[in-house]
């Protein structure tokens, strides 16, 4: 059993979660629950979970707060939020288990099923540090991406990519200094995981940093040259759109 505890600091919140993984999750164990920061501290030291549910914004701070005085962590946690769609970025580039109120049976199921499948010791105290990090950040390009590659993760700055190149299924991501990563996702997911305003996909195999382009030479599309020298074709039908997002 997965001895688990709740924080949130509205008590029909927590009722509902209760019931819900009561119902859903036999494999958890609800072991307490806490309204605010002090309470929720103090339960967790106590009490010593395997997992907890933490909802960000509560009674006396948030959820960043309290993570910050556990460290190191020794239990998984799955953030339950109302959280806006900018802040929701934080924990997909840290990847990082989120749930969005109100909370949808399946995704909890599937939030459960990845503690299950994880022993207590491959807490990944990198992508919490790394969370910590995103939301503390107010600019996107200031955030750190957990990169899914063949061995597990690696964490690299949002700044340091001049370009993703499509490989097949995988995504090769170039950064500065000629290092590469070579990614188990697909460029269709940078794409819809980064900022436009920052990221442009100017080619069907290139999405690129635009403050990241050395040169802009025309053509029918035209081609960028990249700070690593690369150069890329702009495909024609995203020709205008792109220049427009160049000179703003």
């Amino acid at each position: 059993m997965i001895r688990t505890i709740l924080v949130d600091d509205e008590p029909d919140s927590i009722r509902v979660l209760k019931t819900m993984l009561e119902n859903y999750c036999p494999d958890i164990c609800i072991i307490g629950d806490a309204e605010g920061v002090e309470t929720a501290f103090d339960l967790i030291r106590t009490l010593k979970p395997d997992l907890v549910f933490l909802d960000i914004e509560m009674i006396q701070g948030n959820a960043f707060d309290l993570l910050n005085r556990l460290l190191p962590l020794t239990f998984q946690v799955i953030f339950v939020t109302a959280f806006d769609n900018y802040a929701i970025h934080a924990f997909k580039f840290s990847a990082v288990d989120y749930l969005l109120k109100p909370v949808d049976a399946g995704e909890l199921c599937n939030a459960v099923g990845k503690v299950t499948s994880r022993s207590q010791e491959q807490i990944d105290l990198v992508q919490i540090k790394t969370l910590l990090e995103n939301v503390g950040s107010l600019h996107v390009s200031n955030r750190k991406m957990a990169i899914p590659i063949m061995t597990g993760l690696t964490f690299i700055a949002i700044s340091d990519i001049i370009r993703f190149e499509a490989s097949g299924h995988y995504t090769t991501i170039c950064l500065e200094k000629g290092q590469t990563i070579v990614s188990t996702r697909n460029i269709k997911e940078y794409e819809l995981l980064l900022p436009d305003t920052l990221f442009y996909r100017v080619h069907h195999s290139h999405l690129i940093n635009l403050h990241r382009i050395r040169e802009y030479q025309k053509g029918r599309g035209g081609y960028v040259i990249m700070e690593d020298g690369v150069e890329i074709e702009v495909a024609t039908r995203r020709r205008e759109d792109f220049l427009k997002r160049l000179i703003k």
